[in-house]
Parts: structure tokens; C-alpha cells; sequence
């Protein structure tokens, strides 16, 4: 945690809360907190609307306590939103703190802290959920968000330049199910991360992989030929939940673990910070067979269908729906309650069929899929949903 420096006034010891390279700074320091607000209104100035604060759980420090999630820094979040907003009211704060659930969302504050908070649960959950087959802890997860207050949503990503978290699937997934989980990405070449138990033991911490590898097969059998699919059903499921959905650049491109990135830093987390050249990438963008291509395409069809829908409005009503352990599904209604979306996905490798009873659609609207343009004519029947396809059934 302490480390050596070097400074004018001889060797000092700075606090580093996660490497040496990286220098924790004392904003219990008036004059540092000062000069970051001196910084933000420089950015204000320039247009600047979106402030990430990284890692912000750690901003206190307090001997004695674990310092973090202290009181004193929600305070400071609260005197930096109210400094933002006093500037440019459509100004927005997005906290990033990749803890447990519960404690994520309790830099909401009282709609007072930050407008949008990362929704660090969902990229373990999600690609637990689609290497299983089970969407049973999804849906119990999903079932417990709380709606965010209007002026505040969800970030819902499941890729980034980090790895995948797994601190907070705690109290979520089993301590075998996360086991299985870190066993199945190291199958599919990926690396994991560790931290030191109080215990004195080594825990798994994060997952370093690419998604498009971390969803090339399932738990039970291995890799399989439905890669493609699962990787597009997870981010339909994004997509369409709750809040603002977010898009590492290496998900859009369907990058794959990079070995040779790995071996040269030696570090877990390059194995999914590709740099592709533009050439190259051009020539798998363009080639219509490349899963590269694949990729791009059906992401920027669903990106393209999602922005023109009211009921994918980041505070628009959710409803969880109940299909099975094989079929997740929830509800989105506009917030002028004018369109209706029933999403509905095959998280499974196996064709699944569900009910149209089961999902309650409003007898007198005309129901259309808007991804594949299928009209449903018979609400007594039965859809039948192929391995990891989605529907967004919209009555308008």
C-alpha cells in the first residue's frame, strides 16, 4: 500500500492504493480538492458535459478504517455535482466503482451524487448466465435493481479495458458457480487476476479475457459452433435494459484474446487492449464472411432499431418477465406510455419455445418483432425461439 519515492525532500512514503505507478492523491488536502475543481471548471470551459470519476470508492483516507466508501467522499461528490451543475446543468457525473451491488448503489445518494453509476454487476452475471444456460440469478438480480430516480439511470456495460470483476457478483453467484465460471474462461484462454484473502490465501478478483472468446461456448460442453450468437444475444440483452447502454470498441470489432500483447507487457489485463491497424481492420470489416464483419453488422442493426424506440428510454418502466430458466425476458413501456416492448431472449443452446399467454401482450395492440420484422398474428400461440436469438416484441 506504501511505496518509496524519491522527492526534493528525500525518500517519502505515498500511498498507492492499486500500483506503484499509479499515486493515490490526498484530497483531505483543501488545496488538492481546489485544484481539481479548478481543473473540472477548466473542462466546463471547453464544452466538457460527462466527468467519469475512476475508482472513486478509495478518494478518503482515513488510518484505522478501511478507506473506503467513507462518508467524506460521498460529501465530495455531492460539493462536486452541485459545482457542475451550478456551471452547466446538463452536466452529468458518472461514478465508477467496482464493488459489491449494494454498495454500487449507494453513490446515488439521495439523487444528489452521481447522475449515472456503472453497473459493475451485470458483465459477470450476463456471461454467467449465457455459458450456463440459466438465467435464474439474472433475473433474481434484475428483479431486485431499483428503478433510478428520474435524472439518474444505469451505465450497462459488459466489456471494457479492464477485466471482468467478479467482487461484484458477490452475494449473487455461489462461491462452485463463480469457481465454474473462472475454471470455463480459462478453457477459453483466459487469465485471471488474484488478490490476497484476509485468510492469507489467493482469490480470484477479475477475469481477463475478451468477451467474444469469454462467450465461445458454455460451461457444460466447451467451445461450440453458437459463439457468434451468444455474444450478440448478450449485447441485446445491454441493449435493452434499464439505463444507458455503453460499448468497449473491442466488442464492436469482435476482437479475440491477444496473446502477443500479453506476452510483451506480462501484464493479465493486455490480453483484451488490442490496437488493431486501420488497414487490416477495414479488410475484416469489409469481408462479409469474417466474424469481425458478423459483428459490426448485426451490433450497429441493433444499436440503429434501439435509439428510435421511447420504451428503451434510460428511465422508461422495466418489468421482469418469468419464461423459465432457459428464456429471460422483461418488459419496457415508454415513458408516456405509448409503446410497449416485451424482450424476450433464448439464453440457451437449445431451441426454446414459449407461450405468447405466458407473456401477457395487450389483446387489442398489433405486435411486431423489430429486429426481424415478424408480425405476430395468433396471440394464443407459440413463439419458437432459436439458440440465443432475440425478440423485441413493440406495439408500435
Amino acid at each position: 500500500l506504501l511505496n518509496p519515492v524519491q522527492t526534493e525532500d528525500g525518500e517519502r512514503y505515498v500511498w498507492c492504493t492499486f500500483s506503484e505507478d499509479q499515486v493515490d492523491l490526498n484530497f483531505k488536502n483543501p488545496k488538492v480538492l481546489l485544484e481539481f475543481v479548478n481543473i473540472i471548471r477548466h473542462y466546463l470551459e471547453y464544452g466538457v458535459q460527462i466527468f467519469r470519476l475512476d475508482a472513486v470508492a478509495f478518494l478518503w483516507k482515513e488510518v484505522g478504517t478501511p478507506s473506503i466508501h467513507l462518508q467524506q467522499t460521498h460529501e465530495v461528490i455531492k460539493v462536486l455535482r452541485l459545482l457542475i451543475e451550478h456551471y452547466n446543468p446538463q452536466a452529468v457525473i458518472i461514478t465508477e466503482t467496482n464493488v459489491p451491488n449494494r454498495e454500487n448503489l449507494t453513490y446515488f445518494g439521495n439523487a444528489n451524487e452521481a447522475h449515472v453509476i456503472y453497473n459493475f454487476s451485470l458483465p459477470p452475471l450476463l456471461i454467467y448466465t449465457l455459458i450456463a444456460g440459466n438465467c435464474r440469478h439474472l433475473k433474481t438480480w434484475l428483479m431486485s435493481m431499483p428503478p433510478a430516480q428520474m435524472g439518474t439511470t444505469y451505465l450497462n456495460f459488459i466489456a471494457s479495458h479492464d477485466g471482468v470483476g467478479l467482487r461484484p457478483t458477490d452475494g449473487l453467484l455461489q462461491e462452485e458457480e463463480k469457481n465454474q465460471m473462472v475454471s470455463t474462461m480459462q478453457q477459453f484462454g483466459g487469465r485471471i487476476t488474484c488478490r490476497r484473502s484476509r485468510e492469507g490465501f489467493d482469490k480470484p478478483y477479475e477475469m481477463n479475457i475478451s468477451l467474444y472468446d469469454a462467450l465461445k461456448g458454455t460451461i457444460e460442453h466447451g467451445p461450440d459452433k453458437w459463439q457468434l450468437q451468444r455474444f450478440v444475444c448478450a449485447h441485446a440483452i445491454m441493449l435493452a435494459l434499464e439505463g444507458i447502454p455503453a460499448f468497449y470498441i473491442h466488442s464492436l470489432l469482435g476482437s479475440e484474446n491477444d496473446y502477443a500483447k500479453l506476452e510483451n507487457t506480462g501484464r493479465n489485463r493486455s490480453i483484451n487492449r488490442s490496437q488493431w491497424e486501420v488497414g487490416p481492420l477495414e479488410e475484416q470489416l469489409e469481408n462479409k464472411y469474417s466474424h469481425h464483419s458478423k459483428v459490426f453488422t448485426q451490433l450497429s442493426a441493433l444499436i440503429d432499431i434501439r435509439k428510435k424506440q421511447p420504451a428503451f428510454h434510460p428511465n422508461a418502466t422495466q418489468f421482469t418477465l418469468h419464461l423459465g430458466l432457459q428464456i429471460f425476458g422483461f418488459w419496457r413501456q415508454s415513458m408516456r406510455r405509448d409503446q410497449s416492448i416485451f424482450c424476450i431472449y433464448n439464453i440457451s443452446s437449445e431451441t426454446q419455445q414459449v407461450a405468447l399467454s405466458d407473456i401477457n401482450l395487450i389483446g387489442t395492440d398489433n405486435w411486431t418483432d423489430l429486429i426481424s420484422g415478424m408480425k405476430i398474428e395468433d396471440q394464443a400461440g407459440t413463439l419458437t425461439l432459436t439458440p440465443y436469438q432475440t425478440l423485441w416484441l413493440s406495439n408500435r
